[in-house]
């Protein structure tokens, strides 16, 4: 074949926290800690090696396509395994993004109802906090 596809476009990690679990760190400077280094290092081989095998099925089921039309000359089967692969590949990688836009949009979901129930939460507990003020304060002044 005539070289790899590219791999799909690179992601950019989620906005508001550290890649490495939105722990703060506690350098002066602003790089990430070595453990974060490390884990977006991993996640990128990771997405390396699974594109990567992507690529190698795709040219194999080219080559198994392609392989069915054995009158075809040399040089329009390679041109079909190409195309084939180019499609492949181009669907893999929408698959992909649609993915991640969908991951995205479930995150912002959970962050907002999150911020909801907290809210609630927080809303709750000053109530109870106040009213238990209020019964410990009320009869002392009645009293008094």
């Amino acid at each position: 074949m005539g070289g790899r596809q590219r791999p799909p476009r690179a992601r950019t990690p989620r906005q508001g926290k550290a890649a490495g679990g939105g722990r703060p760190n506690s350098r002066a400077d602003s790089r990430p800690s070595p453990r974060a280094d490390s884990t977006v290092e991993i996640a990128r081989l990771e997405g390396y090696l699974a594109w990567e095998a992507e690529v190698a099925a795709a040219e194999r089921d080219a080559r198994a396509f392609a392989g069915q039309f054995p009158w075809l000359p040399t040089a329009e089967r390679e041109s079909l395994e190409q195309a084939y692969t180019a499609d492949r590949l181009r669907y893999a990688e929408e698959v992909v993004d649609r993915a991640v836009e969908r991951c995205r949009q479930l995150a912002a979901r959970y962050r907002s109802e999150c911020r909801r129930i907290c809210t609630r939460w927080a809303a709750l507990c000053l109530s109870v906090t106040l009213a238990a003020a209020l019964f410990a304060v009320v009869p002392a002044a009645l009293r008094g």
